[in-house]
């Protein structure tokens, strides 16, 4: 992945830096901690400006976060709700559920993409919830530029200063990533299984 990633970049220059971190937001196996931190690296060889490097990380990461905020909007909450009273029973989830969550993100959707914008593993997940929730354009448009802003920052700036060893980075970021899948999926199965004994009470 590393030699993929890094060779993207030597024959694209800053596109291959736009490119990398718009897939990286549709295919998460593609990590921006490596992305970002390689690009620095490249600036403090001299190769590259680290100020172009920070404007296209945050340039392709806010493009990226499009398909899946669009997909989102066009699913809508009102056609899940609907799924979710047809459907839904297998998973213990029906629309009420969908709606509280959506009311949930109504009040705290700008926060969740602000800083879910700098976490591992569901940073380009939150896309999905804010176009279900029709958070306005702009509004998503901002707090997603701001939030990946400070993670392309940190990220290039850690490989900019790591020179030779700006790998580290992932190395460091990679197990909070898969701590936080592990509590995101731990927290769901909870969940599950908590309404499904509040359901067989009721019953």
């Amino acid at each position: 992945m590393a030699d993929w990633v890094q060779g993207l970049m030597d024959s694209m220059g800053y596109l291959g830096i736009l490119l990398l971190m718009i897939l990286e937001n549709l295919f998460p196996p593609i990590p921006s901690e490596l992305i970002m931190p390689s690009a620095g690296f490249a600036a403090a060889r001299g190769d590259m400006n680290l100020a172009v490097v920070i404007l296209m990380g945050v340039l392709g990461s806010v493009i990226g976060t499009l398909p899946l905020y669009y997909i989102g909007r066009a699913f809508g909450e009102e056609r899940l709700v609907a799924w979710a009273d047809k459907y839904g029973k297998w998973l213990t989830l029906s629309g009420k559920d969908i709606r509280k969550a959506d009311d949930w993100f109504d009040r705290h959707g700008t926060k969740a993409v602000l800083f879910g914008r700098m976490v591992p593993g569901i940073r380009s997940l939150l896309s999905l919830p804010a176009g279900m929730s029709e958070m306005p354009m702009p509004k998503f448009l901002i707090y997603s530029a701001i939030g990946s802003a400070l993670w392309a920052t940190a990220l290039a700036t850690a490989g900019y200063v790591l020179g030779e060893n700006y790998d580290r980075v992932e190395q460091y970021i990679s197990p909070i990533s898969k701590i936080v899948l592990v509590a995101v999926v731990v927290a769901a199965v909870a969940w599950f299984l908590k309404r499904r004994r509040e359901q067989q009470t009721g019953a």
